[in-house]
């Protein structure tokens, strides 16, 4: 009895450990599986609107089609700097017949093999259903310095036989209207390659058409995520 008394006093007391670290993980575990749920749901609902609305109403991307380009002058000094002057017309197409484009102002860029020669800018304009509107702008250059090797790139371009090769570069934004419902603006860039001029020799400016039969411009939206654009 001595001896059962002893050992029972030398036994030590049982204590259940607590279960707040595997509550805690059962917790997050759950909270994460919902919060997964919840978003593929949200990308199930989307993709169901998105399918819905195309197949509605069919949307297109507008196209554009450089219709004319006329260059003036396009001079280089000794002193590399660039005077030119173009007047370009772009035709712009809306093939949807339910949606509006509404453009804000847009920039439009001439470059040739990356050498900017003019800069312009074409006003705001909506862009109704199924409809084809003339865009029209006039391009300068007013001595814009060139560094060293452009400007040797830009008069062998000037001389060739082939004609000097051109881009027409246009950067704007863009919202669709469908009804009461208007999108976000979006940023687009059309760029129209293909385009050669042959540039008029002599000090006087001669208006040169250039040739746009082979123009092919695309369309590319284009998304901003923080400092990117995409």
């Amino acid at each position: 009895l001595i001896y059962a008394q002893l050992y029972g006093a030398s036994r030590p007391t049982y204590r259940p450990q607590p279960h707040h670290r595997r509550t805690r993980r059962r917790c997050c575990c759950t909270f994460f599986f919902y919060l997964l749920l919840i978003i593929l749901i949200l990308l199930l609902i989307i993709g169901i609107a998105g399918t819905a609305f195309y197949l509605i109403y069919r949307p297109h991307r507008p196209s554009f089609t450089v219709t004319s380009l006329k260059l003036s002058y396009l001079n280089l000094t000794s002193s590399s700097t660039l005077n030119s002057k173009f007047n370009v017309n772009i035709t712009a197409k809306n093939p949807n017949k339910d949606i509006t484009f509404v453009y804000q102002p847009t920039s439009i860029q001439i470059l040739s093999n990356e050498i900017d020669v003019g800069d312009g800018t074409i006003p705001s304009f909506k862009h109704g259903k199924k409809n084809t509107t003339l865009l029209k702008a006039s391009i300068l250059s007013k001595g814009a310095p060139l560094e060293s090797d452009a400007a040797t790139e830009l008069k062998k371009n000037m001389k060739s036989k082939n004609g000097l090769p051109l881009k027409v570069k246009l950067d704007t934004k863009v919202k669709a209207k469908l009804g009461k419902l208007k999108t976000p603006n979006v940023r687009i860039r059309v760029s129209c390659d293909g385009i050669r001029v042959h540039v008029p020799a002599g000090k006087k400016p001669v208006a040169v058409t250039a040739s746009t039969s082979k123009v092919k411009c695309e369309v590319d939206v284009r998304f901003k995520i923080w400092k990117w654009t995409v």
